[in-house]
């Protein structure tokens, strides 16, 4: 994993049934060889409970940038309007159901690949 901090990870919220953004986001880390941690929100209340507080749905995956071992973001994401949809929108130390560019851009941004 390529970081431009070491004291800091990529957490992914997910669920153990696939859907299509899980599968993007899986195949562009694995693609980019970026090492995540992956946290199930149906088989952990406190995980779900959390990404309805950051999205106000059960929208995953939420890819956070946590330091390491936490897994809370490294600073505040910013913040959605009330109702609206995170799909694809970067909130800085998070981004949920994002399209393969989104992803990368915002991996980009983070440092994790250079490509």
């Amino acid at each position: 994993m390529i970081s431009s901090n070491a004291n800091r990870e990529l957490v992914m919220y997910s669920r153990a049934t696939p859907c299509v953004y899980v599968s993007i986001a899986r195949r562009v880390l694995d693609a980019h060889q970026v090492l995540y941690r992956e946290l199930f929100i149906d088989q952990d209340e406190r995980y779900r409970e959390r990404v309805i507080e950051w999205t106000g749905f059960l929208s995953v995956p939420t890819l956070i940038i946590a330091e390491i071992g936490s897994t809370l973001p490294y600073t505040e994401p910013l913040p959605l309007p009330k109702g609206a949809s995170p799909r694809g929108i970067n909130r800085g130390s998070m981004i949920t159901e994002a399209s393969e560019p989104e992803l990368i851009e915002w991996l980009r941004q983070h440092g994790l690949i250079r490509t």
